[in-house]
C-alpha cells in the first residue's frame, strides 16, 4: 500500500474524529467568553452517541427520500472534507481535490438536506429549504468567484497544486487574495449557520435555517445530520488554511519529523482559527432575514473585486 493511500485513509479518520471536538472547542470558547462554564468541548461525541441508541422515528407521508438524505449528506460532507489537505499533499484522491468539485460537493449535500425539509410537508421544513436556497444562490456564485481569483493566482484550482503555490511564495502580499479570504471567510460563516446569519445556539421557530430542515428528524438520522453539520464546519476551517495559511504543511515525500510537524501546526491553526469564530460571535448579533442579501451580497462583490483585481493585474 503506498504512502499516498495510506495518508488518505489516515486523512478520512482524522477529519470524522476531529469534526466534533472542532464543533465542541467553538461552543466551549462562547461560554467561557460570556462568563459560564459551558459543557466540555467532547460534548458534541456524547450527543452523538446518545443520537445512535434512540429509535428513528418517520414522519408519515415520507418517501425515500427523507430517509435516504442523512446518509446522502453526511456521505458526501465526509467526502468533502476528506479531499481537502490538512497536513500533507500526498493524497490518493489528490486528483479529485479541485475547488470547482468541491462547490459541487457541497451543493449536492446542500440539495440532498433541502430536499429532506421539503419532503416532510411541515411548515418549518419548508420555511428551512427555502432560506438554505436563498442563502445558497447567493453564496455559491461568491465561492465561485473565490475560486475564479485563486485560480487566476495559482494558474490552477487543484488544491494540491496551489497549496506548492503558496508555500513558494506566489502569492505574498495580495489585495486579491486578501479580498478573497474575506469573501471565503463569509461564505463559510453562511454555509455553517452561523452567527450573524443563523444561531446554532437557539432553536426559534420564526428564525433558525438549518435547524427548521432537520426538525422532524430523530435517533440516527439526527445524528448523521448533525455530523455532517460538523464535517462542513471542519470543512471550511481546513480549506481556509489549506488557500491562506498551508505554511507547515508536508510535501510530498517528507520525513516522519516534518509529517509529525505539519500534524502539529494543522491541529494549532485548526483551533486557533475555531476560537476566532467564537470571539466573532460573541460580539456580533444575529441579523434579520431580509438582511441575508446585503452580507452575501458583500461577500460576492469581494470576491468579483479580487477576480477582476488579479485579473487587470496581470494584463499590466
Amino acid at each position: 500500500m503506498t504512502a499516498s493511500v495510506l495518508w488518505q485513509i489516515a486523512q478520512i479518520v482524522l477529519v470524522a474524529l476531529l469534526a466534533p471536538l472542532v464543533t465542541g472547542w467553538v461552543r466551549r470558547m462562547k461560554a467561557r467568553l460570556n462568563g459560564r462554564k459551558g459543557a466540555p468541548a467532547i460534548q458534541p461525541y456524547r450527543d452523538l452517541y446518545r443520537l445512535l441508541q434512540k429509535e428513528a422515528v418517520v414522519a408519515e407521508g415520507t418517501s425515500w427520500v427523507y430517509r435516504a438524505a442523512p446518509y446522502v449528506t453526511v456521505a458526501v460532507s465526509w467526502l468533502a472534507a476528506a479531499i481537502v489537505p490538512t497536513v500533507t499533499t500526498d493524497l490518493a484522491l489528490a486528483p479529485a481535490a479541485d475547488l470547482v468539485a468541491l462547490v459541487a460537493l457541497l451543493g449536492l449535500a446542500r440539495f440532498w438536506t433541502a430536499l429532506a425539509g421539503l419532503d416532510a410537508g411541515t411548515a418549518f421544513g419548508g420555511i428551512g429549504a427555502s432560506r438554505e436556497m436563498l442563502i445558497a444562490g447567493l453564496a455559491e456564485p461568491a465561492m465561485l468567484m473565490v475560486t475564479f481569483s485563486v485560480s487566476l493566482l495559482a494558474g490552477t484550482t487543484a488544491l494540491p497544486r496551489i497549496v506548492p503555490f503558496v508555500l513558494a511564495g506566489g502569492i505574498g502580499l495580495s489585495v486579491s487574495a486578501g479580498l478573497a479570504l474575506a469573501a471565503l471567510v463569509m461564505v463559510a460563516v453562511a454555509e455553517n449557520g452561523r452567527l450573524p446569519i443563523d444561531n446554532p445556539a437557539t432553536h426559534l421557530e420564526l428564525t433558525m435555517v438549518h435547524e427548521a430542515m432537520v426538525l422532524d428528524y430523530s435517533g440516527r438520522h439526527l445524528a448523521a445530520m448533525e455530523m455532517a453539520g460538523h464535517l462542513r464546519l471542519t470543512l471550511y476551517i481546513a480549506l481556509i488554511i489549506c488557500l491562506f495559511l498551508p505554511w507547515g504543511m508536508a510535501v510530498p515525500g517528507a520525513g516522519a519529523a516534518a509529517l509529525a510537524l505539519a500534524m502539529a501546526a494543522f491541529l494549532i491553526k485548526m483551533f486557533g482559527l475555531a476560537t476566532a469564530l467564537a470571539l466573532f460571535e460573541t460580539a456580533t448579533a444575529k441579523m434579520r432575514v431580509f438582511r441575508y442579501a446585503d452580507f452575501l451580497g458583500g461577500a460576492l462583490l469581494l470576491g468579483l473585486l479580487a477576480t477582476v483585481f488579479q485579473y487587470v493585474s496581470r494584463a499590466l
